[in-house]
């Protein structure tokens, strides 16, 4: 069974919180303690309804307290494929905790109130999308029922929001009219809604195809840790265990392990324990190789007729997540994967309006949920592919040496 990760985003009182507690809710996918807990707070509703918000409201209630809780992540499963909800809050002030919450996502839902259209906070979700190149969207227009189900209003919205697609370059978007308090178009078709034969939100998420996604061209493996078992029965035994990231490695390829720049061949490939005919993305590994070669964590072995860039200066945009503002020339530690290198920030060029896309001149320091065009210099060279040709192997994380917190998301761009 495979795996759906996606994200929710939306303007306050877009229904957001509803439409999450909704597809747990209908899918049944609410624990009985939960359920009971969740009748009892709203046994006073005079319409006798459950209020599904208050199954992420609770988190929210955490945040006003002070609490800081970056993303919240809900778990649920249908007989046809399992997911994993990340549910960032959607204001500006965090963009950062979006951006962690979108960088693993394969799709995101983009909530739209059917009473207001698209508004500012629609097209800074967006664009935060296409910053990350999110590869499935789904326009969710919600409260449908306060519209009379108007299809009119729909396809204003639909037309409305195809303008800022095009615009960002989005592709793969399915519109949804729905509403997410009565259930209408959430797991079920909707009768009220006759007019649109598209299918149910559940339905798409289950069978929405996420396998191409998946890049099996470009052959990516970075070790994780050499093995070594030095035992009788092993006792030549060298292994390269890792992830191999993307691409498909057989026995008998032409390899070059980088940054050394050194060729030569595989001569074994296993994975559980056990040697197979190949292995690919995104299955863990252990590769062999015909020649003994000083490797350790964070070497990057590819095939030799496809290789990625190899650089210690770095184009890259920046999402700052620390309190403490960027300072050009400051020193921090670069994770790409399981690569860690020494860095340090040699320039900004200009920072960028979440809500417009517009380059403006960064004035002073970066600051918190800042977006910005930056250089990093690496003590050593940095194995990768720019974050618009293949996103997992160009993002990457800034770490601070001292507090070892997260400061920045990573998109490498050159």
């Amino acid at each position: 069974m495979d795996l759906l990760r996606f994200i929710t985003a939306g303007s306050v009182d877009d229904g957001k919180s509803t439409l999450i507690g909704r597809l747990l809710y209908d899918s049944k996918n609410i624990l009985i303690d939960q359920l009971e807990a969740l009748e009892k707070s709203t046994k006073n509703r005079t319409d006798g309804s459950v209020d599904l918000a208050l199954l992420t409201d609770g988190l929210r209630a955490e945040r006003e307290q002070g609490i800081t809780i970056d993303v919240a992540y809900r778990y649920f499963s249908t007989p046809k494929r399992k997911f994993i909800i990340a549910d960032a809050p959607g204001h500006v002030q965090y963009t950062r905790n979006m951006i962690t919450g979108a960088s693993n996502a394969s799709l995101i839902i983009i909530l739209i109130d059917a009473r207001q259209g698209v508004v500012e906070q629609t097209r800074r979700h967006s664009i935060i999308a296409s910053l990350l190149r999110i590869k499935h969207v789904v326009v969710a227009v919600n409260k449908m029922d306060l519209v009379d189900f108007s299809q009119d209003v729909f396809n204003n919205i639909v037309i409305d929001y195809n303008h800022v697609a095009e615009r960002l370059g989005l592709k793969n978007i399915t519109y949804i009219p729905m509403s997410a308090l009565d259930g209408d178009n959430i797991v079920d078709k909707s009768a009220r809604i006759p007019w649109f034969s598209g299918k149910p939100l559940l339905e798409y998420l289950e069978e929405v195809q996420i396998d191409q996604d998946v890049n099996l061209t470009d052959p990516r493996f970075q070790v994780q840790v050499v093995i070594r078992p030095q035992t009788e029965a092993l006792h030549d035994y060298r292994g390269y265990a890792g992830k191999v990231i993307s691409g498909v490695y057989k026995k008998g390829d032409k390899v070059t392990v980088l940054p050394q720049g050194i060729q030569t061949s595989i001569t074994s490939v296993e994975t559980g324990g056990e040697e197979v005919a190949e292995v690919f993305a995104p299955q863990s590994a252990v590769l062999q190789l015909a020649d003994d070669i000083d490797i350790s964590r964070g070497d990057t072995i590819v095939k030799t007729d496809n290789q990625p860039r190899v650089n210690n200066e770095l184009e890259v945009l920046l999402c700052w997540m620390d309190d403490k503002p960027l300072i050009s020339g400051n020193k921090y530690l670069l994770q790409h994967n399981s690569r860690l290198v020494r860095a340090m920030i040699r320039q900004v060029d200009y920072k960028i309006d979440v809500n417009t896309l517009e380059h403006q001149p960064v004035e002073g320091q970066v600051k918190l949920n800042e977006v910005v065009k930056a250089v990093i210099k690496t003590a050593v060279p940095v194995v990768y592919d720019p974050y618009d040709v293949f996103s997992e192997y160009g993002s990457a994380i800034l770490v601070d040496e001292t507090s070892n917190s997260t400061v920045a998301a990573v998109l490498i761009q050159n």
